[in-house]
């Protein structure tokens, strides 16, 4: 048996080593490109998405990937070998998801990169038959966990003080009423824990952000988060586009109609299209009362993840008295990596200093997630997201996303009406 030092990293320390890492590297003046993937036209395709000076940023943007990746690889004591070929042909699909996802058309409908970069995976993975040394090479979680990490230099309390309290009265009353209906409604339909624990964070905090940090709290299964995510991003679609012309035949006033937008679409970019369908004042409300959701996420993700290292401590395999060791060694420590960033960019940061490099942490952040859920479609079979008992999930999160919609409003109509 091996007593290499490099082995003695657990993945979730690895995770907040490597996340820090690139806060710091960013920090310290070492430049983390942003590309550009926004186009219009098959002309500014060419001209400008592959032009040599975007081009340059997105070969930078992977250097760091990369060499992040490899270097997460040594410190799990992990074989690198695989990693080398494997991570590039990662990239190149990300890439392909993140051009698609840029384009205006696609924009206009909230489709983001994730979604594409799920579904080319599964179709590689489903009409090709990978061998399983490049299945093996795959690190979805500690791609998923990495981009957690920087999520949390997004997360800045000061801003959720300016922003008013009704937008954060609103928040904590629609997550935790939201949140207890649906794991209440996934005990009622006998669905797993695991699957409930995700799908009532989806629903009741910010969906996919929401999702991915509770699937990590857990070490929830891979393909139950794929399809959560699926759930929630189709979902945001149809409220996005009827939800403003609903609040217009109720005469809802644009506040009102800003916090039930922020408060019940559960994808940001939705939330900001949806405003932007209403007015001005809408935008403003439902930035605010989505900002005050996101910023409970930390929260949620901390208590959600004392829950469960203490009750799965006293399943039948480990019968002894839940300790404060047992819960710590269980605790998953990426989180104490995303309450770091946050308050590190809260109080410690300037805000001149965060101006300038929050725009490349942000685009570096949805890399680490769009590469994770590239890894999540190469590693999955597309027949086990939609297999019959997959249905109850699907049940439990419509009736869990139309209460979700009838609360907010109640809330919203009380502390904006």
């Amino acid at each position: 048996m091996s007593t290499s030092k490099k082995i003695t990293f657990t993945e979730d320390w690895v995770v907040v080593i490597l996340g820090l890492a690139i806060i710091f590297l960013a920090l310290l003046r070492v430049n983390i490109p942003k590309p550009s993937f926004s186009w219009e036209t098959i002309e500014v395709l060419s001209t400008k998405i592959l032009g040599a000076d975007n081009l340059l940023k997105i070969g930078g943007q992977f250097l760091l990937v990369y060499g992040i990746a490899i270097l997460g690889a040594f410190l799990l004591g992990k074989p690198v070998k695989h990693l080398l070929i494997v991570f590039p042909i990662v990239f190149v699909v990300t890439l392909i998801a993140l051009v698609i996802a840029g384009n205006n058309v696609v924009k206009e409908y909230n489709l983001e990169a994730v979604i594409f970069s799920l579904a080319i995976g599964l179709a590689i993975s489903n009409f090709f038959k990978l061998p399983n040394w490049f299945k093996e090479a795959l690190s979805t979680e500690l791609y998923v966990k990495i981009g957690l990490v920087l999520l949390g230099t997004t997360v800045i309390f000061g801003d959720i003080l300016k922003a008013g309290s009704l937008g954060l009265i609103q928040a904590l009353v629609v997550v935790i009423s939201v949140w207890y209906f649906a794991f209440w409604l996934c005990k009622k339909l006998k669905i797993d824990e695991e699957m409930s624990m995700m799908l009532s964070s989806a629903v009741s905090i910010c969906g996919v952000s929401a999702a991915i940090a509770t699937s990590g709290a857990i070490k929830g299964d891979s393909k139950k988060l794929s399809y959560v995510i699926s759930l929630v991003l189709i979902t945001a679609i149809p409220m996005m586009i009827f939800m403003p012309y609903m609040a217009n035949w109720m005469g809802l006033s644009q506040e009102v109609t800003g916090a039930w937008l922020g408060g019940s679409i559960d994808t940001t970019g939705a939330v900001v299209a949806s405003g932007s369908l209403v007015g001005d004042e809408a935008l403003k409300i439902s930035t605010i009362v989505k900002f005050s959701q996101n910023v409970l996420l930390g929260i949620a993700a901390f208590a959600i993840s004392i829950y469960w290292t203490y009750s799965k401590s006293k399943s039948a395999e480990n019968a002894e008295k839940p300790t404060l060791k047992v819960i710590w060694d269980r605790f998953p420590k990426f989180v104490l990596g995303f309450i770091f960033a946050s308050l590190l960019f809260s109080f410690v940061i300037s805000p001149e200093k965060i101006d300038t490099v929050k725009d490349g942490l942000k685009s570096v952040q949805g890399l680490w997630f769009t590469l994770a859920f590239t890894s999540i479609g190469l590693e999955t079979n597309f027949k086990d997201l939609f297999v019959h008992n997959n249905k109850k999930p699907l049940y439990a999160f419509l009736i869990a996303q139309t209460f979700n919609v009838i609360v907010t409003l109640l809330v919203a109509l009380v502390l904006f009406g």
